[in-house]
């Protein structure tokens, strides 16, 4: 991530929560060649999970809010596991899980929130591929869950 996009994040105003711990046995991130993967991430504000059910107590908006908590824990977790942004080249994929009542059938705007940011933030390097899926649970009745990879500069 080049020294302007350090400029561009702080100019947004934007803080990068604490990055999560594992809740079981797994790694946050890993990389592998020139990938990281990155495990998912619960929505959270100020460390309280965002929970709820869109379409039933929660909004499209409120989903959209959360979205953008988990791509900035995310950019958290990058952060802690390669100790600086300089050698991000770009995002690869987003997966995003929306809990959802049955058939609805919006949550590509609610995982927009984190693909908007990314764009915002990265420009060209932020588009991705992705999936949006609305799901039934998630752990900790989290609203947004988001996976992804990122590749690095060679």
């Amino acid at each position: 991530m080049a020294p302007e996009t350090h400029a561009r994040f702080t100019k947004l105003g934007w803080v990068l929560p604490e990055p999560p711990k594992a809740g079981g046995n797994y790694v946050p991130a890993k990389t592998v060649g020139r990938i990281v993967y990155l495990a998912g991430v619960i929505s959270t504000i100020d460390g309280a999970v965002v929970t709820g059910t869109v379409g039933l107590d929660r909004t499209v908006e409120e989903g959209y809010a959360a979205a953008r908590a988990c791509a900035l824990t995310q950019l958290a977790v990058l952060k802690q596991h390669l100790g600086s942004f300089d050698a991000v080249k770009q995002i690869v994929t987003v997966n995003g899980y929306v809990n959802a009542v049955a058939g609805f059938d919006d949550s590509p705007k609610v995982i927009n929130g984190a693909s908007d940011l990314f764009v915002e933030l990265l420009g060209e390097a932020g588009r991705h591929v992705r999936a949006a899926i609305g799901v039934s649970a998630l752990p900790r009745n989290a609203l947004v869950e988001l996976q992804m990879t990122v590749e690095l500069e060679t």
